[in-house]
């Protein structure tokens, strides 16, 4: 039975696209549309969790990620 196992995915706009990132894993990836970033991005997360080396996952995986907002005074 397969496995799954949940990350984090930050889609911006840039330009006329979207980017895509995994922050546990500096992975990012990129599409016209923030469905198609955040495909891309998973299919970026599961080739390299098949075709890296198990030290290389260890050494990039984050198990804290924070994501929030921050007020800072402008002008």
């Amino acid at each position: 039975m397969r496995q799954f196992q949940q990350f984090t995915a930050v889609i911006e706009r840039e330009d006329d696209g979207f980017v895509a990132l995994c922050p546990e894993l500096d992975i990012a990836s990129q599409g016209d549309t923030v469905e198609q970033a955040r495909q891309n991005l998973v299919e970026a997360i599961e080739l390299f969790l098949e075709e890296a080396d198990p030290s290389e996952v260890d050494r990039r995986l984050q198990s804290e990620i924070f994501i929030t907002q921050v007020m800072v005074p402008v002008g």
